[in-house]
């Protein structure tokens, strides 16, 4: 897959362009579908397969205060998407010019006249243009005129639930990761680079990785949770604990992620690692002593091995 930032020259190098557009904010079912449906028709076309999305969300730009924390950051959404088949990945960067162009405008000068679309597909619900003001409606209205077909994605249901990023991180925000796996098709995941903690974990018998919580990203609440951990194309299992370590830092605000692989002894620090979110074991809690607290930490691996055998 090729990510262009800019589409300066992409007509040239590209014909017959099919095109999903969307935010795409955790590529979920819903959104596995949209990109399958592009691929798809770009098969069908013999052309290419293009997403188009923005960086950053445009609440980041519009309205900041409402801009949701991201549930994947670009990194982790170009992996997910050139696994699905994507050719082109277009993260144009979003700015207040940008989102003053009229639904017509955009159709016309970006995916036209700059993208030469020949296909066009998006979810049910899409909105584009000045203050959101284009609607599928709009895409419709105007296909004929410029050319391109038009493929609209109903509402992706799991159960009684339509799949979307807000119910997802609603669900992670309870710490209910085997509902967000439903709905995401992968186990929710925190990726980064293990870094030097207190090294306390190595004096109760259970050596910790620690890897910031990345800023502006999803996490799940607070708890215990039974992991995978996928370091150097290898997967691990293991114990994490997402919290402020009251046990030990009293009120403070700081949410660390620390992570106990089990059966793994090596130093680590430095690398590069990704915890998949398995179930919730319990809520974080502050121990009355440092034996309570060993306890209770035997008492997780325990229930984490029992959880990730079945």
């Amino acid at each position: 897959m090729r990510v262009y930032r800019s589409l300066k020259g992409l007509k040239d190098i590209y014909s017959n362009i099919t095109v999903a557009l969307g935010n795409f904010d955790g590529i979920h079912l819903g959104h596995q579908r949209l990109i399958g449906e592009a691929v798809s028709m770009a098969c069908r076309s013999k052309g290419t397969a293009a997403v188009l999305t923005f960086d950053p969300h445009p609440l980041m730009v519009l309205r900041p205060q409402m801009a949701p924390a991201m549930l994947l950051d670009q990194e982790s959404k170009e992996r997910i998407m050139a696994g699905l088949g994507v050719d082109i990945l277009i993260p144009l960067h979003f700015t207040p010019e940008f989102a003053r162009l009229s639904p017509e405008e955009f159709i016309k000068d970006i995916l036209i006249e700059q993208i030469g679309t020949k296909g066009i597909v998006v979810g049910y619900n899409y909105t584009f243009g000045y203050k959101g003001s284009g609607k599928t409606d709009d895409l419709n209205y105007y296909a004929a005129e410029y050319g391109y077909t038009l493929s609209v994605i109903p509402p992706v249901m799991v159960g009684d639930q339509v799949v979307s990023s807000t119910l997802i991180r609603s669900k992670l925000a309870e710490g209910d990761v085997i509902s967000a796996k439903k709905y995401l098709g992968y186990y929710p995941f925190t990726e980064g680079t293990v870094v030097k903690g207190d090294r306390r974990g190595n004096t109760l018998g259970f050596p910790t990785a620690n890897i910031n919580c990345p800023e502006g990203m999803v996490v799940p609440a607070k708890g215990v949770y039974s992991v995978k951990v996928e370091m150097d194309d290898e997967i691990y299992l293991g114990v994490a604990n997402i919290g402020t370590k009251p046990t030990f830092q009293g009120n403070s605000l700081r949410t660390n992620i620390e992570v106990h692989l089990l059966d793994f002894c090596g130093d680590i620090y430095g690398k590069n690692i990704r915890v998949q979110y398995v179930s919730r074991l319990r809520d974080e809690k502050k121990f009355n002593s440092i034996n309570d607290l060993v306890s209770q930490i035997q008492a997780d691996v325990q229930s984490a091995r029992f959880d990730l055998s079945n």
